[in-house]
């Protein structure tokens, strides 16, 4: 009953969650059961790329969230998106032990290089699977809270707030290429051996992860999908629509863009979490701006306000950059640059509104 009433009027959320599921099975059995060799057989190494975009598909979703329905174009969101990463990535530093190479089991290499002495103490607890996910959620999230709270409470709005949080995640960039902050300075956390005493390497350990990252995928549309679909979701979208209107007949508008853009950046740091152990590194370039803005690019492509249409853009546009910089690297900036011009001129609601329009036509 809640699964028909939230699909009420979302055909599109159907065939997304329909298509997601086939793919994972079909993707799964064609892994484990075909030969390799076989037409038929999907290599670990696709399994691993589709994770991969799975991850951006999520991080999309929470995006979405809170542009498409609640009017905030976050140029920073890929700070949580990296923030969840590196809370996964400080968990599996604490897994290696003593086989990295200077063979220290309490400290990780890029502090024995530096000297350091003994463990920092933001890096207590990360030995333990659930409280590096409690992180990955809490951390991001806190991050939105506060940033939320002193911005909405500011009344900072439009293009003022979204060159706010591009200053956010570029001013996280710098800090996190310091070495003296205990987060690896410019090289990031990396070799990664073990997730939960499973060989990252593994090829079962992979397809897991893939799987993984398909429910997570699912479950964060259903309760992106649930906002939305509630009375905060209708309120969300008459604050897009009009802020001052909506303050004016007594909402505490404030309290409604934190709320909501606390769980846009609590998702974005669960998508970060399944993504580093799939890529095997975090480094401080996941807060660029530039993956902020080409997380709001897959948004656009798809389609505004509709969650579905950001999983569509986010896997044609991370396709496409996978082709093009394998094929032609120095094209791809260029291409992604036409392509937002492109959808910005002819097809102002995406693919999914170029979709919806031949839908009525017909």
């Amino acid at each position: 009953m809640l699964l028909d009433k939230l699909f009420m009027n979302d055909r599109g959320g159907q065939w997304l969650i329909g298509t997601l599921l086939a793919i994972t099975t079909a993707v799964t059995l064609l892994n484990l059961f075909a030969p390799e060799g076989s037409l038929f057989h999907v290599p670990t190494y696709t399994v691993t790329l589709l994770g991969k975009y799975l991850c951006y598909a999520l991080l999309a979703v929470a995006l979405d969230l809170a542009w498409g329905y609640l009017g905030i174009l976050s140029l920073g969101h890929g700070a949580f998106f990296a923030l969840g990463g590196y809370a996964m990535g400080m968990y599996l530093m604490r897994q290696i032990g003593d086989r990295g190479v200077y063979g220290n089991p309490e400290l990780p290499d890029f502090m024995v290089f530096l000297d350091w002495k003994e463990l920092p103490w933001y890096w207590s607890g990360f030995d333990s699977f659930g409280f590096a996910m409690l992180m990955a959620l809490l951390v991001p999230g806190l991050l939105a809270f506060v940033f939320g709270a002193l911005a909405f409470r500011s009344r900072v709005t439009g293009v003022y707030l979204s060159i706010i949080t591009q200053a956010l995640t570029y001013a996280l960039l710098l800090a996190f290429y310091r070495n003296e902050m205990g987060f690896g300075g410019n090289n990031g956390l990396t070799d990664f051996k073990d997730l939960l005493g499973f060989s990252l390497q593994s090829d079962a350990t992979r397809l897991v992860l893939f799987i993984a990252s398909s429910l997570a995928l699912i479950a964060g549309y259903l309760i992106c999908r649930a906002v939305t679909r509630s009375r905060l979701g209708r309120v969300c979208v008459a604050i897009r629509d009009s802020e001052d209107r909506v303050r004016f007949i007594g909402y505490r508008v404030e309290r409604v863009k934190l709320a909501v853009f606390t769980l846009s950046a609590a998702l974005a740091g669960i998508a970060g979490a399944l993504y580093v152990p799939q890529v095997g590194i975090i480094n401080p370039n996941e807060f660029s701006p530039l993956n902020s803005i080409e997380a709001v690019v897959w948004v656009a492509v798809g389609g505004r306000a509709t969650l579905y249409g950001a999983v569509v853009g986010a896997l044609l546009i991370n396709y496409a950059k996978s082709f093009f910089t394998m094929a032609m690297p120095e094209v791809w900036l260029f291409a992604l640059g036409a392509i937002f011009v492109l959808v910005t001129l002819f097809l102002p609601n995406g693919i999914v509104g170029l979709l919806k329009r031949k839908e009525a036509r017909a």
